[in-house]
Formats: structure tokens, C-alpha cells, sequence
């Protein structure tokens, strides 16, 4: 991926002589023709930050204070293990996802080694319990030795969640 699609798209950035500095992400699909670019993004959004930022070693103030006065570092530093992340959404995302629904587990998911649970579409209703916002509500984020490994973690922690209508695809990282 790095040399059939990242390289190349810095290096034609640069023989344009167009200036940039920031994130730049792609999305991919893996086909059996090889990768495939959906889109090119320079935004940290989510769900795309949270598999990237939890295998950076590097401290990230560091890298963003660098990055503005044009000193990056030759290489950052990575945890070496595959990371997956899977969104939780509400019913009816994209178009009119479902608010106010009470979530669950969410304890139990964070006892999941090499996980994270990330909040997006949450907030705390009156009796402080946890419910959903907005459209992609949790991103459940882990770590592992092999890609099926990290997969395994986060559907494992995933699992623990509940709301009524939680929406997961079963085909990611697959």
C-alpha cells in the first residue's frame, strides 16, 4: 500500500509543487487486484484516527508542534501490532439515527485487553446513564499480533455493548 498508493501520491505532490503539510489519509478497499483508493482524506476523523493513533509510540503533540514549524521527524515511532476498529451505530444511521437509547456494557468492554472503547455519538441523559447522540456512536478499537487477532479483540469487546438498534457490520478486517 505504502509503495503502490501512498508514495506515489507524495511524491506527485511534491513534482506539482503544491505545498502540504498535514494528515493524509487514504481509504482503501483490498481487492484481489490489489488496493483500490475510495478516498483520499486530510482530516484525523473518526473512525480513521482511533486504529492509527493507538498504534503511535510517538508523543502526537510532539509530531503536531513539528509538523507546524516544518520540522517532522525522519520516522515516528509505531507499536508494530495490527489494529481494527469497528463502529457501533445507531438504527437508522446515516440518514436519521435514533437518539436517547440507553447503552450497556460498556464496563465490560474496557476489561477487554488491547481495546478501547471510543465515544462519538454519545452523551448522559438526567440519570447519568450513557445514551446515544448521533449516527456512529462507539468506536471499539483494538490491538493485535495478526490483523484476525485484532478483529477477534474488538468484536470480543464489541460484543459486550448493547443498545436497542445497535447497528456492527460482521466484515471488517476480514
Amino acid at each position: 500500500i505504502m509503495h503502490e498508493v501512498m508514495y506515489p501520491t507524495v511524491q506527485s505532490i511534491a513534482e506539482q509543487g503544491l505545498k502540504f503539510r498535514g494528515f493524509l489519509y487514504a481509504g482503501l478497499m483490498l481487492t484481489e487486484r490489489g488496493p483500490r483508493v475510495l478516498e483520499f482524506n486530510v482530516r484525523m476523523g473518526d473512525p480513521e484516527t482511533q486504529p492509527i493513533m493507538s498504534r503511535l509510540k510517538s508523543d502526537l503533540a510532539e509530531v503536531l508542534w513539528r509538523a507546524r514549524n516544518h520540522e517532522l521527524p525522519q520516522e515516528l515511532s509505531w507499536d508494530e501490532r495490527s489494529s481494527v476498529c469497528l463502529v457501533l451505530a445507531s438504527e437508522g444511521y446515516p440518514e436519521s439515527p435514533q437518539k436517547g437509547r440507553v447503552i450497556s456494557g460498556l464496563e465490560d468492554a474496557s476489561k477487554v485487553a488491547n481495546s478501547h472503547v471510543f465515544h462519538a455519538g454519545t452523551t448522559l441523559n438526567d440519570s447519568g446513564e450513557v445514551i446515544t447522540s448521533g449516527g456512529r456512536v462507539l468506536g471499539v478499537t483494538a490491538l493485535g499480533d495478526t490483523l484476525e487477532e485484532a478483529r477477534d479483540t474488538a468484536y470480543e469487546a464489541a460484543s459486550k455493548i448493547h443498545f436497542d438498534g445497535m447497528q456492527l457490520r460482521t466484515d471488517i478486517g476480514g
